[in-house]
This record gives C-alpha cells, sequence and structure tokens, in this order.
C-alpha cells in the first residue's frame, strides 16, 4: 500500500563500529525527505536511551535489543513509512529474526568498512578502550562480526563517499518500486 506515495521499508543498516551506518543513514534519511517521503530513523541514540535503557550489552541483552528495534520498525511500517535502523547488529541470526519479523519491507543495507578504517575514525574513542581492554565483548575486537552474505545493498564505503553510498540506497528503492522515479 502506498499510503504516503511510497511503499514501506525497513532500511537495516549494519556495519562494524565507526563504519558509517548512522552518517549514511541520516544522508538518505534527507534524500528521502526531500522527496516527499515520510521517514523515521532509529539509531542506539534514540533507542538505547529510552525505549531499550534496561538492556545491557551482553549477548542476551544485544538479542533483545535488535528483537524490540525490529518489532517498533515493523509498527513504522505498518503506518506507512520508510525506517532506516543504524546499529551493529553483528550477528546473521539476529539479522535473520530481524528479516523474519520486517518481512517482505526488510532491505539490508551492509555498511562494509575496513576495521582498520573504522579505528581511524573512532570518532567515540571506543576501538581504543577496546584494545586496551576496558570494554569487553566490542564488535569487530573481542566480539565477532559477521557479515552479511546476501544483503541487498552492499556499500563499500572505502570506495565512495556518503553522498555515492545515500545514492545508491536511493536507487535501490527506485529500481525495486519503493519509490516513484523523478
Amino acid at each position: 500500500v502506498r499510503l504516503n506515495g511510497h511503499a514501506p521499508a525497513v532500511l537495516w543498516y549494519t556495519g562494524l563500529s565507526g563504519s558509517g551506518k548512522s552518517t549514511i543513514a541520516n544522508a538518505v534519511d534527507r534524500k528521502l525527505f526531500e522527496r516527499g517521503c515520510h521517514t523515521y530513523l532509529l539509531d542506539g541514540d534514540n533507542v538505547r536511551h529510552g525505549l531499550n535503557k534496561d538492556l545491557g550489552f551482553d549477548d542476551a541483552s544485544r538479542m533483545e535489543n535488535i528483537r524490540r528495534i525490529t518489532e517498533v520498525a515493523k509498527l513504522f511500517t505498518d503506518a506507512g513509512l520508510i525506517v532506516g535502523t543504524a546499529f551493529i547488529s553483528p550477528f546473521i541470526a539476529d539479522r535473520e529474526q530481524a528479516r523474519a519479523i520486517a518481512g517482505a519491507h526488510f532491505i539490508e543495507v551492509f555498511v562494509d568498512t575496513p576495521l582498520e578504517i573504522c579505528e581511524q575514525r573512532d570518532p567515540k574513542g571506543l576501538y581504543k578502550k577496546a584494545r586496551a581492554g576496558d570494554i569487553p565483548h566490542f564488535t569487530g575486537i573481542s566480539s565477532p562480526y559477521e557479515a552479511p552474505k546476501n544483503a541487498e545493498i552492499h556499500l563499500k564505503t572505502a570506495e565512495m563517499s556518503v553522498e555515492a553510498a545515500a545514492e545508491q540506497v536511493v536507487a535501490y528503492l527506485i529500481q525495486n518500486h519503493k519509490l516513484g522515479s523523478e
């Protein structure tokens, strides 16, 4: 149903900390807003401090965090919105659960940034703390990141700008009939 002039979707951005998930998700959100799309962006800042403030960072809490995010995203798609979710979501099983909950609206966006680049960026100093042993279970250092095998959108950010990455996501939405072309 094109309630808002576009089809609903869950753009599930996954990648290492510092990969550019939130930056790209914000750029896509801005492009969609400019096209008149109804969108909402879920990320750690607006979820971990409210809805999921009772959760820690152990595996069980991370799984529950992703499940709750997906349930909220599904509610937004029920209302016809395009929802961006920018979370590391390191485990394939959790992303497959998200896909099962969100159904046909789920679009996995792999923000594929080499660990070295993420560590160089390290905007919050998290990699430095993880390397020092101050953060246990840090994805990419002391906890695994399971890269998507068949993401609908694969952004190789070492080879493209944020703008080019955002354009690739919007182009996918147009090609897959989620948005009208201009």
